[in-house]
């Protein structure tokens, strides 16, 4: 069961969350939110699997209650980052911040669900549109260094490049005749060495890096 806290200010938006959600199988609404310091409060209490997570919201916004979240659950919790505002600032805030990924609001539903699933199981998530973007912004000089990527073993590092080309943990696994359990602990030990919270932080940091090459992925 992925358990679930929705975040929004608007009541009739959260509600729609969390009648929709909380009605497909697999998947419990465990809290609600209307603002971002009640979003943390609840989330502490809650430990859920995934916080959906609006942008703009009273007290202090999604993208502050983003960064207190990883800074006290690391990677234990996803936070999806849902928004109306299609802007370069979210996105690169939100994911600095810890996010696990970011969908617009006018999101089709079925691809709601679907994106709770892969945050829940470890991937990242973005919307395509945001990974051209993401791609661009992120070319522009490295933040992670070299002595950082020295850390890494070699399988560490083969690895952090088949999540930033987007592959999952299972199709990592069956390239490397893996368990998937496996290839989560790789993922997992190759953040904390270079201090990520997120999966979708492993790619900015491949691109910061230059270990993915941006123009194998543009059109």
């Amino acid at each position: 069961m992925i358990r679930v806290v929705v975040a929004d200010d608007q009541p009739l938006v959260r509600v729609g969350f969390v009648t929709f959600l909380g009605a497909q199988p697999g998947i419990e609404i465990v809290g609600e939110a209307g603002d971002g310091a009640e979003s943390v409060r609840v989330v502490s209490e809650t430990v859920p699997d995934v916080v959906l997570m609006d942008v703009r919201m009273p007290a202090f916004d999604g993208i502050e209650a983003t960064r207190r979240i990883a800074t006290a659950f690391g990677s234990r919790i996803a936070v999806i980052i849902l928004t109306t505002f299609d802007f370069d600032e979210y996105v690169f805030s939100a994911l600095r911040a810890g996010a696990s990924g970011f969908l617009l609001k006018d999101t089709r539903p079925e691809d709601l669900v679907q994106a709770v699933r892969a945050v829940a199981s470890g991937d990242a998530l973005l919307a395509p549109a945001v990974t051209k973007r993401l791609i661009k912004e992120f070319v522009r000089g490295p933040v992670v260094g070299l002595g950082e990527l020295d850390a890494l073993t070699k399988r560490e590092n083969e690895i952090m490049v088949l999540v930033a080309r987007g592959l999952s943990n299972s199709e990592i696994a069956e390239r490397y005749h893996l368990s998937e359990a496996t290839v989560k602990t790789h993922v997992n030990r190759l953040m904390n060495k270079l201090e990520l919270s997120s999966r979708a932080q492993v790619v900015v940091a491949a691109y910061e890096a230059g270990l993915v090459v941006p123009s194998r992925f543009s059109g």
